[in-house]
């Protein structure tokens, strides 16, 4: 299996894995900065046999201080919630979402860190799944509890290499926000402007086709190769607060690169008077 393959499933894939009986969980992630609630919206129709995921809840864990807006979970919590979704050992699952794959790379990347092996977003999202003319589903689903085991507790130190603040430096940086907030122009969320001094600007939206489907293999290097990055460049990601950077952590993933993901991002570093912020295109 490509490493495409193993980071995407198309939506013709996942209805045929369906339809053949094949186990495999599905977990609806709908989450956006001005909707972060997207339980409405998956009630009101979903991939028949979804499960809805809360990214704020479940993906996150907002007691934990000091680590920007989306501090990672435990693994013991995530556990328990992975079970409550369904999910068996050995079990494909495949994440999905209806903007940008914002919620579906965080799942992605957390159950992955996490330790779980076979996990693909669908590729395009919920807007593919409805352009190939499958059907949905709407209400609940409340699945059998699965039986899988999380084999990283924490986190920041788990199967997916991660960044902290102090090792920012070690590594080409990406930003993956807007590039209005990353000049500092605009901040519409965290309490200062601008970006992390040395980082590039690669919105994450960019690595994303206009259908939503992830870019090939040419066009993510054209990308990278436009903001003086060549293969052997260590590449780490961060945004505003580690959710849509991990769409640019999967894209890269997708095409066999290995990207550290700076989990606190932009709110956890900006959080800190001392550390030092820069503005403007460069």
């Amino acid at each position: 299996m490509g490493a495409r393959n193993q980071v995407l499933i198309s939506a013709a894939e996942l209805a045929d894995y369906i339809q053949s009986g094949k186990p495999v969980t599905i977990l609806d992630v709908r989450w956006r900065l001005d909707e972060p609630d997207g339980r409405p919206a998956y009630l009101q129709g979903h991939i028949p046999g979804a499960v809805y995921v809360s990214l704020e809840d479940e993906l996150s864990d907002h007691t934990v201080c000091g680590r920007g807006r989306h501090p990672l979970p435990s693994g013991r919590s995530l556990q328990a919630a992975a079970r409550r979704w369904g999910i068996r050992r050995d079990h494909l699952v495949v994440p999905y979402d209806d903007w940008n794959r914002a919620g579906s790379a965080r799942a992605w990347w957390v159950l992955t860190a996490a330790g779980l092996a076979d996990v693909r977003i669908l590729d395009g999202g919920l807007a593919a799944w409805r352009s190939a003319g499958e059907r949905l589903q709407t209400g609940p689903v409340t699945p059998e509890p699965g039986n899988v085991t999380v084999l990283h507790h924490d986190l920041y130190a788990g199967g997916r290499p991660t960044l902290t603040a102090e090792r920012s430096g070690s590594v080409t940086l990406l930003d993956a926000r807007a590039p209005e907030r990353f000049r500092g122009d605009v901040e519409p969320v965290d309490k200062v402007a601008g970006h992390i001094p040395g980082a590039r600007n690669l919105p994450s939206g960019a690595v994303l086709a206009c259908d939503g489907t992830f870019l090939d293999d040419d066009a993510l290097d054209r990308l990278l190769s436009n903001r003086g990055i060549d293969h052997a460049d260590p590449v780490g990601v961060y945004c505003g607060s580690g959710v849509t950077a991990a769409i640019t952590v999967a894209a890269l993933a997708a095409v066999g690169r290995q990207a550290a993901l700076y989990p606190g991002s932009w709110s956890e570093w900006s959080s800190d008077p001392t550390r030092p912020i820069a503005r403007g295109a460069r």
